[in-house]
């Protein structure tokens, strides 16, 4: 099943709100920022992550200084990265930015 655009919208956004407060409760120094549905979060020491959805595909994508790019699509109640199925976004930044998510 596809998701319409509202959907996606709404889903996407709790989903960088949700990253966002995660990084910013874990980490003292990292900064998490939303603006117009990107979500940039600079870590020192580490780099920048730049999370952001894209509407049009339905994906939520994700540049990472750690594992580079990925785009994910929502499948069965999680993001899962459209080039390989057993790459979840959750368990990415899980273990890369150290999150519960």
């Amino acid at each position: 099943m596809s998701l319409d655009e509202n959907a996606f919208a709404t889903m996407a956004d709790r989903f960088l709100e949700r990253v966002a407060d995660a990084v910013e409760d874990t980490h003292d120094d990292a900064d998490a920022d939303i603006q117009s549905g990107i979500l940039t979060i600079t870590l020192p020491g580490i780099g920048q992550y730049v999370i952001n959805k894209h509407a049009p595909n339905r994906e939520i994508w994700l540049s990472s200084p750690k594992s580079g790019a990925f785009h994910f699509a929502q499948r069965d109640g999680d993001w899962v990265s459209t080039r390989d199925a057993s790459v979840s976004l959750v368990a990415l930044l899980t273990r890369e930015l150290g999150i519960a998510l």
